[in-house]
């Protein structure tokens, strides 16, 4: 199980990695590599906070730099000479202008994997643009697909492109590449759009789209909130619940438990019914409080789950055993994922370091290793 450890322990140790600081996305996926085992120097603008309670920020070594000043870009380039990775997450044009573009980092050390990350890509109409996660996932398809069919899509927090579509791309994208650079002895750029993971993300339903078998008025498909066996509902307290019976046995299973006698719910692929059938099984939800319904269905095949709160999250008991949160410094939040049975992922505490220092320290390891 992970957990906390002053000592990379993850399948990643021994990897290095070097991130320029940004926000969200960027800082999370090289947690991710941090959790992982991976050495991962932060490279912040000097006068800039950062601590331990960003949670994305854990498990790193943080120093100061003056991006501006060329004795600091010749360190950070020596740095990044002895570096397996790097991620960045600027608009295009950025690096280059500061003296550390591709060209002149891969010229420096060409087994090196560069990682961009964009909302619109490296290359475009809109690379250059403006953007937030909103705006990355509403030319995709994926938002118009999401919210209630009377008003505007919603989006779902800004997990689908920030997160999905450009954090967890681009960790795959930088792995994948160290990989085939320890093979090759070459490295190459890799550019995580986010546009084009949530795009990715969506295959299932574009391959649906294409099949026939996705409508695209929203709450009209099978996993829109259209089906009323596939949704969430409000129980007596005011709490909801989510349901999810979609195989036949799982939808008989609902039925039996929930007391759904009425013959109209025999028909459960009939989409002509659902709007009717998900008004009558709104009632039936709204007869017993969240706990009561967990209480008769919580563990079984009906494929249910209560609807909780981040802060229900914390302490729900299937979490709280596996581990699925865990405390650093007295604060709660996620624990490493995916897990490892043999080198389980860590979180280690951010420090702080000189330049220079890392410089000498990645040198050493990297002359040693050859």
């Amino acid at each position: 199980m992970a957990g906390t450890s002053g000592a990379a322990t993850g399948p990643l140790k021994g990897i290095r990695v070097i991130e320029f600081a940004g926000i969200g996305p960027g800082p999370f996926a090289a947690g991710m590599l941090g959790d992982m085992g991976a050495d991962v120097i932060r490279l912040d603008r000097k006068g800039s906070t950062f601590t331990a309670q960003k949670f994305a920020g854990r498990g790193r070594r943080v120093v100061d730099v003056d991006l501006k000043d060329k004795g600091s870009i010749d360190a950070v380039l020596e740095l990044l000479a002895s570096a397996d990775a790097l991620i960045e997450g600027f608009r295009p044009g950025v690096m280059e202008r500061l003296g550390l573009g591709p060209d002149v980092v891969l010229a420096r050390n060409p087994r090196l994997v560069y990682g961009r990350m964009t909302g619109w890509g490296q290359e475009g109409p809109l690379a250059l643009a403006a953007g937030h996660d909103i705006n990355y996932i509403s030319i995709t398809g994926a938002l118009a697909a999401m919210g209630p069919a009377a008003g505007p899509p919603m989006p779902p927090l800004n997990l689908v492109g920030d997160f999905g579509g450009g954090a967890l791309y681009l960790v795959v994208g930088v792995l994948a590449g160290i990989v085939e650079a320890q093979r090759t002895g070459k490295g190459q750029v890799v550019d995580a759009a986010m546009c084009d993971g949530a795009v990715s993300l969506m295959q299932m339903f574009y391959e649906m789209s294409a099949a026939g078998r996705w409508n695209e008025r929203r709450e009209a498909n099978l996993l829109d909130g259209g089906a009323h066996f596939y949704g969430a509902f409000e129980c007596a307290d005011g709490q909801f619940v989510s349901i999810g019976s979609i195989e036949p046995q799982f939808y008989a299973l609902l039925r039996q438990i929930a007391g759904l006698e009425d013959a109209d719910f025999d028909a459960q692929l009939d989409q002509s019914k659902w709007p009717a059938l998900r008004e009558k099984i709104a009632k039936v939800f709204k007869t017993k409080t969240r706990a009561e319904w967990c209480k008769l269905m919580e563990g079984t095949d009906v494929c249910f789950g209560p609807v909780l709160t981040m802060s229900e999250a914390m302490t729900y008991p299937h979490l709280t055993e596996r581990g699925t949160f865990v405390e650093v410094n007295g604060v709660t939040q996620p624990a490493p994922a995916p897990r490892f049975s043999r080198t389980p992922s860590s979180i280690r505490p951010v420090e702080t370091a000189a330049l220079g220092d890392v410089v000498s320290e990645w040198s050493r390891a990297k002359t040693a290793a050859e």
